[in-house]
């Protein structure tokens, strides 16, 4: 059975901690899912991090919907929240209506993201009127990027922490069941965690958030060419699958691979049709037992 909302709001109520990843394929949440983690995000981040991007504003519905699916399929007790792309939400309340729908009925998640805070606070509201939880997101929030001049911590001025704490209580009023914080001064993240409701789940916004939420590749050290400051290095996988691969592929230059144990025998036959057909049919299988 599925994590819910409910839950996910209980969990701040006693003080639990709520764990948070990224998945974006059916192997990698089935592996999520097994460990235990009640919260996976298929984030807008999927067009960084497996499809090749500068940014995740070239993302689309059709490939959030594409990952959803994988990971709704790969996965049976965590909460899935599939994000919301850039210009899926923006454009009327109806459009937002109309893609959310979509990665529910389609994609099977049980939630949605979208970033924004007092701007997208009527949007949050008319979702979750028409039955849709939604986790908003606000502080550094990635499909402004553009806008922000780059990544960069929000909330640094007494100006941007106050708008910031507005942001979180206009979402928090338009009934959104989490908030991720993203990017902003630890001390700013504690004032409005202990503000509001609803659960907060930080991405380098320091311990104090109810929760926290990661890119999984970052953990696990998949990309050596990548290390923001708020993701510690749990594995070095890159390292890893590169040994692994530069092995294989000396082995198989070298004859080594496959070896008989990786090969497959062949049946022989308990008798032989009629000449001349028998003649024909030896003649192949001594072939196939060749060395």
């Amino acid at each position: 059975m599925r994590i819910t909302i409910d839950r996910v709001k209980q969990m701040k109520q006693a003080g639990e901690k709520i764990v948070m990843l990224t998945a974006y394929d059916y192997p990698t949440a089935r592996l999520v899912d097994q460990a235990g983690v009640p919260l996976i995000l298929v984030g807008d981040s999927l067009g960084m991090v497996v499809l090749g991007y500068d940014s995740t504003v070239p993302v689309t519905m059709e490939d959030m919907l594409h990952h959803i699916k994988a990971v709704v399929r790969g996965s049976q007790h965590a909460l899935v929240v599939g994000d919301l792309p850039f210009m899926s939400y923006q454009v009327s309340v109806e459009t937002a209506l109309v893609n959310a729908g979509r990665l529910l009925q389609e994609g099977g998640c049980q939630a949605v993201k979208l970033e924004g805070g007092e701007r997208s606070a009527a949007t949050v509201r008319a979702l979750v009127e028409s039955g849709i939880p939604v986790m908003g997101h606000i502080g550094l929030t990635p499909q402004s990027v553009n806008q922000l001049s780059g990544y960069r911590v929000q909330g640094k001025t007494p100006r941007a922490a106050v708008q910031l704490i507005n942001d979180a209580r206009a979402l928090a009023d338009a009934g959104a069941f989490a908030i991720v914080l993203e990017s902003i001064p630890a001390v700013l993240a504690k004032v409005i965690t202990e503000k509001m409701e609803a659960p907060t789940i930080g991405i380098g916004a320091g311990p104090f958030c109810d929760g926290q939420v990661q890119v999984l590749h970052d953990m696990l050290g998949l990309n050596p060419d990548f290390a923001p400051r708020h993701a510690k290095r749990y594995a070095n996988l890159a390292e890893t699958v590169t040994a692994a691969v530069t092995r294989y592929a000396a082995e198989v230059r070298s004859g080594v691979f496959p070896s008989a144990k990786e090969s497959y025998g062949m049946d022989r036959p308990a008798s032989l049709p009629p000449e001349p057909e028998a003649e024909s049919l030896r003649q192949d299988v001594r072939k196939c037992s060749a060395p």
